[in-house]
């Protein structure tokens, strides 16, 4: 039966009742919808699998559908336990193509037809001849394999290989878009005795535990001072007064204040962990904070970590937290900057973060048409009206305490911190 387990064997993970892909038999940039029915990958460059979370073997034969709802490269089929998750390029998979290639053993010859986005594959197995087949939008295009004989006890699972794609499964639970002719049932209806169970249903080394300890959070956040830790806390406490059911906890753990109090609050159990870094590692290393339930990892003022020298710590934290939760969600990062674009921030998102999304608040600086600018040069060594200004220009105070050299004479060097204004009358005035 290859990998697989019969029916009430769950590998060490709860079995789910319905048909489902697989969350934690999947490639790393493959994403899996809530009902996990949705298949998505954004790497445009590689390839990225998923198998479903139950398979059929001994007799029997069964369909499936899946839809594409984006544009992009899709292999779909079927795969034993033992397969690569790069569907088709071994002896044990076989995958249909969007190119309208069929696939084993990295073989790919042509079949059917093309398709692309919103047509509906469907997808044949026969395990009582030992043969596999697809169709698209109800159109059979005949026996594409015929299975292996090393292959005749194996569990078959459905299978899918994406390029910057999306692909949606029916495994019967929902009416096809095509119902199968010929004998061929919804996977979702096959006997017992024929479903195995997926024996990859967790790895206990990056899947957070099904309990949550209190002083284990959902959240942390890790701020460069203590000042940015208190603003954020802050923040925190005024937007949980709106949420009710249910309420959010947080504490916030930095140095130069007693620890005692921190402790007691993380052990009550707490949502969310805003601290700095030394405090937070401290924490950490003694077990008074646990990393094992989080889901969102926020690094704010990142360039500011960053510089603080606060790399190989962020590199530790994330090795320590669960890639995928206990229910299968995988972890959330977001990094917070205003240099969001230098090397440094974007060398750690790319080492740490999969295909992160990159939101720019400020854009690229630009000027409206309808503002008309006029630039006045102006020489303080040989115009040194500035020292003695007639009429001073009330400003925002950015720049009260900057200090003034009334005697800088090197050439290239500013004699002040301030700006020149120029009046109606073109004196030219300095303000601060």
């Amino acid at each position: 039966m290859g990998r697989g387990a019969r029916k009430g064997s769950t590998g060490g993970g709860g079995a789910s009742k319905k048909w489902q892909m697989n969350v934690y038999d999947r490639t790393e940039a493959m994403a899996i919808d809530v009902d996990r029915g949705l298949c998505q990958s954004r790497d445009q460059k590689g390839w990225h699998g998923c198998r479903s979370n139950k398979g059929v073997s001994g007799y029997g034969k069964y369909y499936y559908e899946a839809t594409v709802t984006d544009e992009g490269l899709c292999r779909v089929g079927w795969s034993t336990m033992k397969a690569k998750l790069d569907l088709g390029t071994d002896n044990q998979s076989y995958g249909f193509g969007g190119t309208g290639k069929k696939s084993f053993n990295r073989q790919f010859d042509s079949y059917g037809e093309t398709y692309g986005l919103s047509d509906v594959l469907g997808c044949y197995i026969n395990l009582d001849d030992m043969t596999i087949k697809w169709s698209k939008n109800g159109v059979d295009f005949g026996d594409a394999y015929v299975i292996q004989g090393n292959l005749k006890n194996a569990a078959f699972f459905a299978a899918v290989c994406l390029k910057n794609a999306e692909l949606k499964f029916n495994f019967g639970d929902s009416p096809f878009a095509y119902p199968p002719q010929g004998g061929y049932q919804a996977l979702s209806k096959a006997p017992s005795e024929c479903v195995v169970e997926s024996t990859i249903c967790s790895n206990a080394a990056q899947v957070g535990p099904a309990k949550r300890p209190p002083n284990a959070p959902y959240a942390i956040i890790i701020e460069p001072s203590r000042e940015l830790a208190e603003q954020t806390c802050n923040q925190i406490k005024k937007f949980k007064k709106h949420l009710k059911n249910p309420t959010v906890t947080d504490v916030l753990l930095v140095g130069g204040t007693g620890a005692k109090e921190q402790v007691d609050t993380l052990m009550r159990g707490v949502d969310i962990v805003v601290g700095t870094p030394g405090r937070m590692a401290d924490f950490i290393s003694t077990g008074k904070l646990s990393l094992v339930a989080v889901r969102f990892f926020v690094l704010d003022e990142a360039d500011g970590l960053l510089a603080q020298g606060n790399t190989e710590l962020i590199n530790r934290l994330h090795r320590q937290i669960p890639g995928v939760t206990s229910d299968g969600k995988r972890l959330q990062m977001v990094v917070c900057s205003a240099t969001l674009h230098s090397f440094d921030v974007r060398k750690m998102a790319d080492r740490l973060m999969h295909f992160p999304t990159w939101i720019d608040l400020k854009g690229q600086d630009s000027v409206p048409e309808t503002v008309h600018h006029v630039v006045l040069m102006v020489d303080p060594r040989k115009d040194q009206r500035w020292k003695q200004p007639g009429n001073h220009i009330t400003t925002d105070e950015v720049h009260a305490k900057d200090r003034l050299n009334h005697n800088v004479e090197t050439p290239g060097q500013s004699p002040l911190i301030g700006q020149y204004c120029p009046t109606s009358d073109e004196q030219v005035y300095w303000s601060v």
